[in-house]
């Protein structure tokens, strides 16, 4: 038995370790890639897990490439990254660029696009 024991713990040990190469990942976000909608005031980016908060942005341009003005917020879970505009946006294609800090110390990136019509 004392033999066997050993094992039973390191078999327990590596078989219950996370994945050691998993990252955050964008799951959700609104508006959507591609989604058109109606003169939103904000978005919201939620990811696969907490990220570095003060590490974190989020940026927006209109189709002319000018940035639009957000306001970043963190939600209490630390998971989803919001921002508004001082107003609706207004017709137009509009570009998203975020970047996160995930708590891996990893730097994740993307970019999206969506239409206000």
């Amino acid at each position: 038995m004392n033999r066997i024991l050993p094992f039973v713990i390191a078999s327990a040990v590596a078989l219950g370790a996370p994945p050691a190469l998993a990252h955050a990942r964008l799951v959700s976000a609104t508006p959507g890639d591609g989604a058109t909608v109606t003169a939103p005031r904000g978005l919201s980016l939620t990811f696969s897990e907490r990220f570095a908060a003060p590490f974190s942005s989020v940026e927006v341009e209109d189709g002319r490439g000018r940035p639009v003005p957000v306001t970043k917020a963190v939600s209490q879970d630390g998971k989803t990254l919001a921002g508004s505009f001082p107003a609706p946006l207004t017709a137009g294609t509009y570009r998203v660029t975020w970047a996160i800090a995930a708590a891996d110390g990893h730097r994740m990136t993307g970019t999206y696009s969506f239409t206000v019509r």
